[in-house]
């Protein structure tokens, strides 16, 4: 009687390869999601004039300043960004905020600006180092 010590493991890594050239043909696939042929027009974008920028700083205590001009509240800072934006629709406000301060005073600035059609703003932030 002969007993074997040894366990064959050919069909074991037949179906290993068999595995992965399934997931190697189906990977890109599931990446790729659909095949578009985007429609051409609209217009390249243009550099931002400085003229078309207002600059909100949000201090850590709630303290706003536009353009470097302290406000007396955010009603104010309200009033002066519509009245700038009914003067040039091309209005862009980048808001600068302290990293230690209340999330809930730069929420404030956004939706004030939304409530008052002024939807470009960018969140600006200090590029970290390379």
């Amino acid at each position: 009687m002969v007993t074997l010590n040894e366990i064959n493991i050919t069909p074991l890594l037949d179906l290993a390869f068999v595995l992965l050239i399934i997931f190697v043909i189906t990977t890109p696939l599931l990446e790729q999601s659909i095949n578009l042929q985007l429609p051409r027009g609209g217009q390249p974008e243009k550099a931002i004039e400085k003229r078309n920028i207002r600059t909100v700083e949000v201090g850590q205590a709630g303290v706003y300043v536009l353009d470097k001009q302290r406000m007396k509240s955010l009603d104010d800072l309200t009033a002066r960004l519509a009245a700038e934006f009914r003067a040039n629709p091309n209005l862009i406000v980048y808001i600068r905020a302290d990293a230690e301060g209340r999330y809930k005073f730069v929420a404030d600035v956004i939706d004030r600006c939304q409530k008052n059609g002024i939807t470009r703003y960018s969140l600006r932030t200090d590029p970290s180092p390379k």
